[in-house]
């Protein structure tokens, strides 16, 4: 094969790859909205857990501003569903599906880094769901929720990292 062939079948190939990646991010209104509150459910509980668990204060501060934000981000998407007259999932099973979402975040002196390791990594993929989800959304809703949701994803981000780094 000479290589003008071998570097067109690659950049076809990338190319094809970054098709497919893009499209699995794109999703109905609906299957958003459920996908999303499951996560942010799941956050929540793990948010809880950590509140309960942690003698940290920067923790405990942390945790309660993620269950306040996220949970009126869950009251909004629900609206939204509302609104919209979306078929979305019953509440029963959201929850269940959020519940396979909890991180298992091992007890003791690693709590609390583990806990926030696994902030770092959820937080950064709904930021990332959210943008993707705005960017390709025809709904005015999800980009006025994206609009009111990613700053506050951001600052949980920033809260998350730093979290992580004096673990």
């Amino acid at each position: 094969m000479s290589r003008m062939a071998t570097r067109l079948r690659n950049a076809s190939f990338a190319t094809l790859l970054g098709l497919c990646a893009s499209s699995a991010f794109a999703q109905s209104p609906a299957d958003f909205i459920n996908d999303a509150s499951a996560k942010g459910m799941a956050d929540i509980e793990a948010s809880r857990l950590a509140h309960q668990k942690t003698e940290s204060k920067e923790v405990k501060d942390y945790t309660v501003v993620v269950i306040n934000d996220l949970t009126t981000a869950n009251q909004h998407l629900a609206k939204i569903a509302k609104k919209l007259d979306l078929p979305v999932a019953p509440r029963e099973e959201v929850i269940d599906k959020s519940k396979t979402m909890i991180p298992e975040v091992k007890d003791g002196p690693t709590f609390d880094q583990a806990y926030a390791a696994s902030q770092v990594q959820n937080t950064q993929a709904a930021i990332d769901q959210i943008q993707q989800e705005a960017q390709t959304t025809d709904v005015p809703e999800i980009k006025a929720f994206a609009e009111e949701t990613l700053p506050k994803l951001q600052n949980h981000l920033q809260m998350a990292k730093a979290l992580q780094a004096s673990r």
